[in-house]
């Protein structure tokens, strides 16, 4: 039975590296992954004036709860969507001018919510080139508090942004949310802050964040469950088994709950303490099935749809239209160089069962996009890829990885 070990998330690790800044005190963060958008998260640390230490198992992380340590400083988020988001709101609780700039790729995802929201908190937030997106400046002064009001319906880091920033302003926050998509997303952050000593409260649409600020600890990363759903997938799709450690009945993260649809198409699923099993039937049926929750697992769905007994259609996704690429798009064009029939929609894909030809996988620079398609690669010959090392996003090594289980499948 193989058992695969996956990295450490990233959502978490992006999280866990804010706290950790933000604490009082020196954290120690266990098997953080490494990955260009971890690592562009912790440079950018380093650029703000944090001490960071990094060696093969752990990171360490003094805290400034008073915010960056430099005065001035230019931060690079590369491609990094929660170093770009989640970076700037932690410099506007210190004092000094941030400027932050990202890849083109990342510049084209929006802000808006989120520097709109801080705007409306006091920050003086300047947008260097188009309203809403990278390049920007910070002109930080410290952070008073207060009520604000923001959508989320587009992403949830928007809110998970604000949630970490509560702690360090002077009154703490009371955030109204209009719209909130991926409330998994949101849930992991509630319990990563508890963690960290600060106890955040829901009453109806509005999140209440304490100020004190937060202890510094040590804290372990758990393997990311969006990264498993690739080897979960290969397991439904072969008839094979795979079993991935350190995600159960306790995981944080809700993408863990793509075993979920693959037990609905079939496959046998058994989620235990502190383990996960998936074992393809040799059955996968057609769905329907809202993802927008567990929307970063679309396009593992996606690339094993065609193999279905009839058609697979996935609704209320919306938001991965502003992904790293447009996934709705980049599913449906990818799949119909394959020969598979697709129906598209505003915020749904529908899939056809069909024979499925090898064709090279346009990339779009999408880490996710690349993994998706090397689940289908298992049935089909002759699938390959235009930037096949866009993986080093969140999993540097995933095609020896995935090398290694297709010789074990």
């Amino acid at each position: 039975m193989p058992v695969v070990d996956i990295p450490g998330s990233k959502s978490i690790t992006a999280r866990a590296l804010f706290l950790a800044a933000a604490a009082d005190g020196v954290t120690t963060l266990v098997r953080p992954l490494r990955s260009d958008d971890t690592e562009g998260f912790a440079e950018g640390l380093v650029s703000l004036g944090y001490r960071v230490g990094r060696t093969p198992d752990s990171w360490q992380v003094d805290g400034r709860p008073q915010g960056p340590a430099a005065a001035e400083a230019d931060v690079y988020c590369r491609d990094g969507a929660t170093t770009a988001r989640f970076l700037p709101t932690l410099a506007a609780a210190g004092h000094g001018t941030y400027r932050f700039d990202a890849s083109e790729q990342m510049r084209r995802r929006p802000l808006l919510p989120l520097t709109r929201a801080l705007r409306d908190l006091g920050v003086d937030l300047r947008h260097e080139g188009r309203e809403g997106h990278h390049p920007l400046t910070v002109a930080a002064k410290g952070v008073v508090g207060g009520e604000v009001t923001l959508d989320a319906g587009q992403s949830s880091q928007y809110l998970t942004a604000l949630l970490l920033l509560g702690p360090l302003t002077e009154q703490g926050l009371r955030i109204h949310v209009t719209d909130l998509v991926s409330v998994p997303y949101v849930e992991i952050t509630l319990a990563m802050m508890r963690a960290f000593g600060v106890e955040v409260t829901r009453e109806g649409s509005d999140f209440v964040v304490p100020p004190g600020g937060y202890r510094a600890t040590t804290y372990a990363i758990e393997p990311d469950a969006s990264t498993a759903s690739y080897f979960f997938a290969a397991a439904a799709v072969t008839g094979g088994e795979v079993t991935v450690p350190g995600l159960g009945r306790g995981a944080l993260q809700g993408d863990l709950g793509f075993v979920e649809v693959l037990r609905r198409m079939g496959a046998d699923v058994e989620i235990g303490a502190d383990r996960t099993t998936v074992r393809g039937t040799g059955e996968l049926r057609g769905l329907t099935v809202n993802m927008r929750d567990i929307s970063d697992t679309m396009p593992t769905l996606a690339a094993i749809a065609p193999f279905a007994s009839g058609p697979v259609r996935i609704e209320d996704v919306a938001n991965t239209r502003v992904k790293e690429c447009d996934r709705l798009d980049a599913c449906a064009e990818n799949l119909r160089r394959t020969g598979v029939r697709v129906e598209t929609g505003p915020d749904w894909i529908e899939i056809h069962p069909g024979p499925v030809e090898g064709t090279e996988i346009t990339s779009y620079g999408d880490h996710r996009i690349v993994m998706s398609f090397a689940v289908t690669g298992l049935r089909v010959p002759g699938i390959s890829f235009d930037d096949p090392g866009c993986v080093r996003k969140t999993f540097p090594g995933f095609h020896e990885e995935f090398g290694t289980l297709r010789a074990r499948l």
